[in-house]
């Protein structure tokens, strides 16, 4: 056994499921090596889509996903991606080849290169320390929820395990989680103490993964809610609130039950961030996204709470829309088990360091008698009518060949199944699906939007479907980003994905025009020809429908009858006159 078969072997053993990437020389032999140990290889046309595939596919599937490309421009390639990837704190593990010949070709800085977007890097140093080098990578992703360069260096994967080396890696294939024997029960001893070890590392305390490789090898680490202290004070300032707001992000995930408990108990209304989007679905009081996405009631009651508590959720400008959804006289409170997150965006009141499910749970027990609080029948009423964006009327500006993109989302929130999984591009457009179009649950919406790049929104949708193949995927694109990833579709195609691809076409980078445009500058640069989209997609092997009024909708109704063979691309020529309401939003703060 080599170096390259051992790391393959090992992340196997770990629990890793899925990988993507596109295979060069410097990768060939690990990719085959994780492939030979059960986990499924999805190859992508482009290293950036194949980063973005992974990202998507860790959020939905709550696991890390591996991402496995070549030395130098193979990782070049994956940058925005894996930017994206670090910025969202999503747990992704990067194989790359790593030349180490003074004067190859492919020579770069790799470790500095992922540390100027905020990943971190490590390296398979040697034979001897493949399986420490592979597992302390691995559990800095799980544990640390970071994305993690692995370089294996190309005069390195080659190398033969000594003896000692391979028996170990032999222990841990061959142990089962639920039963492992003696010799399986010393190889996960061993991965317990790299465990420790990479905590230490990450400087941080806290909880014992969920992934199943360790669900029977590890006690479950202590990590309760917050401090006593801060307890008691969250609770006094939720006693005391008349209009209190909960808003919960990515790192409330899992607590939404805890919070609806407190929410219930203490009178709040609940709200999320855009990435969280459906994790109150089904609540009376729920408020849907807050923020520059957030309809006229939702920003009206935000608003007007007098606390505002944040559950893992960082409270930046897009949260608060700039902070005007915070009113003057609220008390802001953020809960979150990352101290550096607290008061990272904006300054709180109060910050609390605790898992958000468990400081929850605490607070509601000492929160002693029920209250009303910003609660009450008329405003339940008023929520039900008001809250979603398409219940806010409009004046529908369809016509002369093209459709409302309110009109358009309205039109296929109607079609399309309930138990859906919906993936947002970026730019002008893309407030109309994130809003317009609803999600069943939190699992239900994708959205890599920490970089605000265009671009990854159909890489995206794979990776989300792959996860979650019980849903339609539905990738929301505009021209440019539909454009700018097209090679993805063949991948679609590829994998026989069921997916309904909308691109929202104003033949324009359409946050340039409408921020540019009224001030007269020249619109040249960011202005194209009308391309056939449609006929694009047809020559990918999918089918294709044009869609400029609402009647050419009934294409879509077809393909949903099925069988659904082939990807739907839904080429929608929208309305391109004003800017979206929630770019006018942006643009103030410009």
């Amino acid at each position: 056994m080599n170096v390259a078969e051992a790391v393959g072997a090992v992340l196997a053993s770990l629990g890793v499921d899925t990988a993507f990437g596109v295979v060069g020389s410097g990768n060939f032999h690990v990719t085959n090596a994780l492939s030979e140990h059960g986990v499924r290889f999805v190859a992508a046309r482009h290293e950036g889509g194949a980063a973005t595939m992974a990202d998507a596919y860790a959020r939905m599937s709550g696991t890390v996903a591996v991402l496995s490309v070549h030395q130098g421009p193979g990782l070049t390639n994956a940058l925005t991606g894996i930017t994206e990837a670090a910025k969202s704190r999503t747990p992704l593990l990067v194989l790359a080849g790593e030349a180490t010949a003074p004067r190859s070709n492919f020579r770069i800085d790799q470790p500095g290169l992922v540390s100027a977007v905020g990943a971190l890097a490590a390296r398979v140093d040697s034979a001897e320390s493949v399986v420490e080098d592979t597992v302390l990578a691995y559990l800095t992703a799980l544990l640390g929820r970071r994305a993690v360069l692995l370089n294996l260096p190309l005069d390195v994967q080659g190398a033969v395990l000594p003896d000692d080396v391979a028996q170990a890696v032999r222990e841990l294939r061959s142990s089962r989680i639920a039963d492992a024997g003696e010799q399986g029960s010393r190889a996960w001893a061993a991965v317990r103490d790299l465990r420790d070890r990479a905590w230490r590392d990450l400087g941080e305390e806290g909880r014992e993964p969920s992934d199943p490789a360790f669900s029977d090898h590890a006690e479950p680490a202590e990590t309760g809610p917050a401090p006593a202290d801060s307890v008691t004070e969250l609770t006094r300032l939720i006693a005391a609130a008349q209009r209190p707001v909960f808003v919960a992000g990515r790192g409330a995930r899992g607590a939404r039950w805890d919070i609806e408990a407190l929410a219930e108990r203490s009178g709040a209304l609940l709200a999320t961030s855009a990435v969280s989007r459906g994790l109150f679905r089904g609540s009376r009081w729920d408020l849907d996204v807050s923020g520059g996405f957030a309809s006229p009631l939702a920003a009206e009651l935000i608003r007007g709470a007098d606390l505002v508590v944040g559950w893992g959720c960082g409270l930046n400008v897009w949260t608060t829309r700039h902070g005007s959804l915070i009113g003057p006289d609220a008390t802001v409170v953020q809960v979150d088990i990352d101290q550096d997150a607290l008061g990272a965006h904006r300054p709180v009141d109060l910050g609390v360091i605790g898992d958000a499910a468990e400081t929850a749970r605490a607070v509601t027990e000492a929160l002693g008698a029920p209250r009303d609080g910003y609660r009450s029948p008329e405003l339940a009423a008023r929520i039900a009518r008001e809250i979603r964006w398409r219940d806010v009327p409009y004046q529908d500006e369809s016509g002369g060949g093209r459709i409302d993109p309110r009109t358009l989302t309205i039109e296929l929130d109607d079609l399309l199944p309930a138990e859906r999984i919906v993936s947002v591009d970026s730019g002008n457009f893309m407030g109309y699906p994130t809003m317009f179009l609803s999600v069943p649950d939190a699992n239900g919406f994708c959205f890599t939007q920490a970089f605000q790049s265009i671009g990854l929104g159909l890489a995206t949708a794979i990776g989300a479907a792959l996860a979650r193949p019980d849903r339609l995927p539905v990738a929301a694109l505009g021209d440019g980003g539909a454009l700018m990833g097209v090679a993805e579709l063949e991948t679609v195609v590829r994998l026989g994905l069921p997916m309904i691809v909308v691109v929202y076409d104003d033949e324009a980078y359409g946050a340039e025009v409408h921020h540019f445009g009224p001030e007269g500058h020249p619109l040249d640069t960011v202005t194209f020809p009308a391309a056939d989209i449609a006929a694009i997609a047809r020559g990918f092997g999918c089918q294709a429908v044009t869609v400029r009024e609402r009647a050419d909708l009934a294409g879509v109704a077809e393909w949903l009858k099925g069988p659904r063979e082939a990807p739907l691309v839904v080429h929608a020529k929208v309305t391109r006159e004003r800017g979206a309401w929630w770019l006018e939003e942006a643009f103030r703060a410009h």
